[in-house]
């Protein structure tokens, strides 16, 4: 087994060896709560998960921090406003709210979202407020070093020097001549326009909550130096990978990577991008009103359906949003369900065997499934395994080989495990003795339909059907008689 990913920094996939023997650390960039979450952060959490969901899979103790960004320009310019219930709202008047009253609210929304598409919560999920002494430590250690400075205009900012790291530009392969200014600070109290602040002094007009005292002034952290300070506090100098959506390599992990290494931290030994998300085949925006949000999606999927589609492509590709999407991934997730619970009532039924979800995972996972994993997380392949199995044990059913039926059913289980899909729950799956007992009825009502049926009494048998059918059950007949599942809401 090697565990093979793709690095951006080198801008190649190498082997996967972590730096202490049985762990990894994993480090991605969580939201900054300034309104309701997006399928691109949603996307990202859901890449994360199954890359932290396959590495304990293969054995590893994996430490996880994903971090909230809790305080930002944003988040203060938007603190006035007042924002509707939708997830995707827009500022509709004034109203008196403060700024971490507003980033509270929002990350509660996140909480949300993770938690009903099934992302396990991370090992630690710090906020950026928490961790203020952490920053002044890191400033004052890149100005001993002669990375970083004060302020030429007296403002109490305190800038990153990139002229003094001749590395800056190698993780996104760029000259630092070719580079645009930093929008983060008015460029006046900058040596180089395209210097980006460590620390913003305070402004008038400002909140004075949104300050803390330094040894440059009041003032507030800038956006990149606070994921470099929580992460080396929680995973070290140096760590297995860093994670984040596409859009983050430039200017925020670049940055990251050159004021941490610049400050003497070896830093992330993978950098890890997922894609974005488009609109058939176009950028989302608002603007021109080609956006989809998590809670549109949650509207008209299970949250079941909507983890499949935001998972199924490989993680750094482009995923494109179609109007059809949604019930594409629903037709795949209810074959899986629909083998899921045939067999699983045959498994405890006649069989007597176990439940699935008590087999090991290790001991049923396909060999090609695991292949496709360990090769840069290769989803798309492994998901034509997970469906083939279960194309393998409905025809296994269909026959009346049991046996094969039940390691089938106990692959897609391991399968969907490793997914996260089992994490989202079904609250329309019957298991256990329920659904043996409800297996049990509805065979009897088949056997009667089908003795209807060979009496060529058609009346009595499609009033039969139609008392399964007003129960949620549909019937198929096949070459091999009936067979009846759950129907789907």
């Amino acid at each position: 087994m090697t565990l093979r990913f793709y690095d951006t920094a080198s801008a190649e996939v190498r082997d996967f060896v972590p730096l202490e023997p049985g762990k990894a650390s994993v480090y991605y960039c969580g939201a900054t709560v300034q309104g309701m979450p997006h399928v691109g952060h949603v996307r990202s959490a859901i890449a994360f998960d199954q890359l932290t969901r396959w590495l304990e899979f293969r054995g590893l103790r994996v430490t996880v921090v994903r971090n909230v960004t809790d305080i930002d320009d944003k988040i203060l310019a938007k603190s006035e406003r007042s924002f509707g219930p939708d997830w995707d709202a827009e500022p509709t008047a004034k109203q008196d709210e403060e700024w971490w009253a507003l980033a509270y609210r929002y990350e509660l929304e996140f909480e949300q979202a993770y938690e009903t598409l099934g992302v396990q919560r991370p090992t630690y999920e710090p906020r950026a407020t928490g961790h203020i002494p952490e920053m002044h430590a890191l400033i004052q250690r890149l100005i001993d070093r002669g990375h970083a400075y004060p302020a030429l205009d007296d403002s109490g900012d305190v800038y990153f020097d990139v002229r003094s790291w001749s590395k800056y530009g190698s993780l996104t392969r760029q000259n630092v001549d070719d580079m645009q200014g930093a929008a983060d600070a008015d460029p006046r109290g900058k040596r180089d326009p395209r210097d980006f602040a460590l620390w913003k002094g305070f402004k008038e007009g400002e909140p004075e909550t949104a300050s803390w005292a330094s040894p440059w002034g009041a003032g507030r952290p800038g956006w990149h130096l606070e994921c470099s300070a929580m992460v080396t506090k929680y995973l070290g100098k140096r760590f297995d990978i860093h994670g984040g959506g596409l859009d983050l390599r430039f200017p925020h992990h670049e940055n990251e990577m050159a004021q941490s290494q610049a400050a003497g931290d070896d830093f992330a030994n993978f950098w890890m991008h997922n894609g974005l998300v488009t609109y058939e085949g176009e950028k989302m925006s608002k603007s021109i009103g080609n956006t989809i949000s998590p809670a549109e999606m949650l509207d008209v999927a299970s949250p079941r359906v909507v983890r499949y589609y935001l998972g199924q492509a490989h993680y750094r590709s482009v995923l494109d949003y179609r109007p059809t999407s949604l019930q594409e991934a629903a037709a795949a997730v209810e074959r899986i369900d629909g083998f899921i619970a045939k067999a699983s009532a045959k498994v405890q039924h006649d069989m007597g065997g176990p439940s699935a979800y008590a087999v090991a995972p290790q001991a049923n996972m396909p060999a090609a499934f695991a292949a496709a994993m360990d090769d840069d997380l290769n989803v798309p392949q492994a998901l034509g395994v997970l469906h083939e199995t279960v194309r393998a044990g409905n025809t296994a059913l269909a026959a009346g080989d049991l046996e094969a039926a039940k390691q089938a059913l106990y692959s897609v289980n391991a399968m969907t495990s490793v997914l996260g899909l089992d994490a989202v729950k079904r609250p329309e799956a019957v298991q256990g003795r329920e659904h043996a007992a409800l297996e049990v009825l509805v065979e009897a009502q088949l056997e009667a339909r089908a003795a209807a049926r060979a009496a060529k009494d058609w009346a009595a048998s499609d009033a039969i059907r139609d008392t399964l059918a007003a129960a949620g059950i549909v019937v198929e007949d096949g070459p091999d008689g009936a067979t009846w599942s759950l129907k789907r809401g």
